[in-house]
């Protein structure tokens, strides 16, 4: 009998609920937590039984993957509360290191070439293994591209360890997307606001798996 994979969503911004939601409608189990229990307890309500609320240092525990979904800024210190929990854990980064901007729009906040999954890969908790993933879609298509139907839209990732891969491929099926490896996290500025496979970049829309393969 399979052993049911244990996952974490630490943090319930639009991110975090929508891929809480994702998960859910494909039968995959969380554990939600946030800065306020109350506020994951909410969401386990509206979800149903398949979604737990903890705090976040008993999530973590409990967890076999951690879908970190935090503001980049908050990273660094996310990895240091948390250091000895987060060992071992296979954590899923769908971050993105931008800021509003004095125009109404976003900024890069890390230098032009330089990538969120790789820096905090360089920072990463003991023994600790990190995918870029979930982050290459904002939260409204996110939510409405997600399908269970032959026809699905890609969700691209990128890790340094391919003994991960399969688990954060099951991940992104479950929520309703196909998966599309683009290599290591040396390639993860192309997944990141601004770059050229994000909705927010080059690309430019949601892509099926025919299309997205021509562009990696």
């Amino acid at each position: 009998m399979e052993t049911t994979l244990k996952v974490a969503i630490i943090g319930l911004g639009n991110i975090g609920k929508v891929v809480a939601k994702n998960l859910v409608d494909g039968k995959q189990p969380v554990i939600v937590a946030t800065r306020k229990l109350e506020d994951a307890k909410i969401l386990a309500n509206e979800l149903g039984s398949l979604v737990t609320a903890k705090e976040t240092v008993e999530a973590i525990k409990e967890a076999d993957v951690v879908i970190m979904s935090v503001w980049y800024n908050t990273i660094q210190e996310f990895f240091k509360t948390y250091a000895k929990e987060l060992q071992g854990k296979i954590i899923i980064d769908p971050s993105n290191p931008i800021a509003p901007d004095e125009n109404g729009g976003f900024k890069k906040i890390i230098g032009e070439n330089e990538s969120a999954g790789q820096l905090n890969a360089a920072i990463l908790p003991q023994g600790a293994k990190l995918a870029k993933a979930f982050g290459t879609l904002g939260a409204a298509s996110l939510e409405n591209a997600s399908s269970n139907s032959d026809e699905k839209s890609v969700l691209f990732y990128a890790s340094d360890d391919n003994a991960i891969d399969s688990t954060v491929e099951k991940l992104i099926s479950a929520s309703g997307f196909d998966a599309l490896k683009v290599g290591e996290l040396n390639q993860s500025i192309r997944l990141e606001v601004f770059g050229d496979l994000h909705e927010f970049g080059a690309i430019g829309k949601t892509v099926n798996i025919v299309d997205a393969k021509t562009k990696i």
